[in-house]
């Protein structure tokens, strides 16, 4: 799949913006239009990526993408930004994402919807394999917590905001998977 790049989304106006997310998101709470078009520019790979993490493939995480900004341009003026923007963006994108998908997979024919659920193994037979594959692999839940944390660079306390959910439930599927992980690749 292509990325953002390849979907001609790059453009170089806002590339040499160095402010931090806290000082664009609060000059874009002052009206300032570049300083959301630098939020934007900044995160735009980020979320094409992650939208075609959960199944959308590349013109429904176009959609995303823009029904994601959207959405954030909705939050100005008075937008507070508590904790890294992907951690308030995520959320977003999931949701928007697996709708997406939902609607996709409402509207397939019976005959042609022979994909897996999402939620179990995606190939139980992967003993060996590269990461890619054994991450793909884990369930549902163990696979988001382990690219949040490795993909995405998020802490575990931003893990446990972006997906709602208690930091021990963060820990305890983060070292499910990593088990699961070390087993996969015969490491004990």
């Amino acid at each position: 799949m292509g990325g953002a790049a390849e979907s001609g989304l790059h453009d170089m106006s806002t590339q040499g913006d160095t402010r931090t997310d806290l000082e664009l998101v609060a000059a874009a709470n002052e009206g300032e239009r570049a300083a959301f078009e630098a939020l934007y520019y900044r995160y735009r790979d980020w979320v094409f990526s992650l939208a075609c993490r959960f199944g959308a493939g590349e013109h429904d995480a176009c959609d995303v993408l823009q029904d994601t900004f959207a959405y954030v341009f909705g939050k100005f003026p008075g937008f507070a930004l508590r904790a890294q923007l992907k951690t308030f963006l995520y959320p977003v994108v999931k949701h928007l994402a697996l709708g997406r998908k939902a609607k996709a997979a409402r509207t397939v024919p019976l005959d042609a919807a022979d994909e897996p659920a999402d939620d179990g193994p995606r190939d139980p037979e992967a003993e060996r394999g590269d990461l890619a594959e054994l991450v793909a692999a884990l369930p549902g839940r163990q696979r988001e917590v382990v690219l949040l944390r490795f993909a995405d660079g998020l802490d575990l306390g931003e893990i446990a905001a972006a997906l709602d959910i208690p930091v021990g439930t963060v820990k305890s599927r983060l070292h499910n998977a990593l088990a699961t992980l070390r087993k996969r690749l015969g490491r004990n």
